[in-house]
């Protein structure tokens, strides 16, 4: 399952991270993502804190399904969103096929590496063929607490090796950005899209 501390991080400091991350502006990313799915597509926001990405993936058209392991952050989502958020940890995702497109923005980083294979395989199997997945990590090479939260950190090399699991995913795009958040632009992310074949 998912680090308890993370949980615990998450649960605790509901009201700090979504007043860090609600009204973030990140639609430059996320218009990069829609715009390689259909115009009726199914997302699955995968870790979806406080519903930033999954509003607006609903105010653009978009079926979305949202999901988190935090109780508290589902709750303030739900609300958020107007949708009914399910409280899930990675490791339960249980579909197959089901999906155009899987954001895991942020999200599945919190997982430990062995534990991030099976999450990614996952995944794999949930969305459609052709299907897209985004996710990102903080850039590095770093793997454990950082904190008070687990983090598995990844530069293109780390994620290249990673990748070779997984035939079934083309990488699309790789492109590093520094944090969206006020004051915390040093901060460098990786970000990625990967297809299924």
């Amino acid at each position: 399952m998912q680090n308890s501390n993370t949980l615990d991080y998450y649960n605790q400091k509901t009201e700090e991270f979504i007043d860090a991350t609600v009204n973030v502006d990140f639609s430059q990313t996320q218009d990069r993502f829609l715009k390689l799915l259909p115009s009726v597509a199914h997302i699955l926001d995968f870790g979806c804190g406080s519903g930033r990405d999954t509003k607006y993936f609903l105010d653009k058209g978009f079926k979305v399904t949202a999901t988190d392991g935090s109780e508290e952050l589902c709750k303030f989502a739900s609300e958020f969103t107007g949708i009914k958020v399910k409280q899930l940890f990675f490791q339960e995702l249980s579909e197959i096929e089901t999906y155009d497109g899987i954001w895991a923005c942020s999200s599945i980083l919190h997982l430990n590496y062995s534990a991030l294979e099976e999450v990614m395989k996952k995944m794999v199997r949930a969305v459609k063929n052709g299907g897209i997945i985004y996710t990102s990590f903080k850039y590095g090479k770093f793997e454990g607490e950082r904190n008070g939260r687990y983090f598995t950190d990844m530069d293109e090399e780390k994620f290249n090796v990673f990748m070779k699991q997984f035939p079934e995913l083309k990488l699309e795009e790789l492109w590093v950005t520094g944090d969206v958040r006020p004051g915390r632009g040093a901060e460098k992310w990786l970000n990625l899209i990967l297809r299924k074949s």
